[in-house]
């Protein structure tokens, strides 16, 4: 064994006993990990490159381009990693659980290893955002018109669902007051009904007082 095999062995073995430490016993898949990090810096790499070589210089973004693109973020994270039709995407990582909430599904990520890592970043919008967000910087260099479209597009769709969920709480909130206002005309009727209950009986034992000699 050459003196470079003895050392990247022993720096293996090192890294192989830290990771058993820091999982405690878990199934965290650290390698799995590792070489996410590395892809998405070499896809970075990668898009500083093309741009460089083609000429393209990065756009100077202002507030309303943050602005529409962390919405369009949010609203595709919340779509590749919770929304029922997209499920087929995450099947082969993922175990049905049933639901989070509206048209939103609750899964359980399955496997190990690169397995595990990937189901792990398939059902994690915050894990996804940043994929996403990378992706969305990228097309603005690239194709800066169509991307803003699909920015514009997307916070749209995330308008419309705020706007669902509003309409949904205020109906929830109008047939929740009509049903306090009949229990409150219920409880009026009742106790009107006691009180004339108990001045008919008063009027009965007066009148019955009165016959007695």
């Amino acid at each position: 064994m050459t003196t470079a095999q003895h050392a990247w062995r022993s720096i293996r073995d090192r890294l192989d006993h830290e990771a058993h430490r820091y999982s405690a016993g878990e199934d965290r898949p650290l390698g799995a990990y590792t070489g996410a990090m590395g892809l998405y810096a070499a896809t970075v790499l990668a898009f500083a490159g093309i741009a460089r070589a083609a000429g393209r210089r990065p756009p100077a973004p202002g507030l309303q381009d943050i602005a529409l693109q962390a919405v369009a973020t949010h609203q595709l994270s919340r779509l590749l990693t919770k929304d029922p039709v997209t499920s087929p995407l995450r099947m082969p990582f993922t175990r049905f659980q049933g639901t989070s909430g509206p048209a939103e599904l609750a899964e359980e990520v399955r496997g190990s290893g690169a397995r595990k890592a990937v189901g792990e970043l398939l059902t994690c919008p915050f894990c996804t955002g940043l994929w996403i967000s990378t992706a969305l910087a990228g097309g603005s260099v690239f194709l800066p018109g169509a991307t803003r479209l699909a920015c514009a597009t997307l916070a749209a769709l995330a308008g419309s669902d705020f706007l669902q969920f509003a309409r949904e709480a205020a109906h929830h909130a109008v047939e929740g007051g009509s049903g306090e206002d009949e229990e409150q005309d219920g409880g009026g009727d009742e106790a009107e009904g006691r009180d004339q209950a108990e001045g008919g009986d008063q009027a009965e034992g007066g009148d019955q007082a009165e016959g007695t000699p």
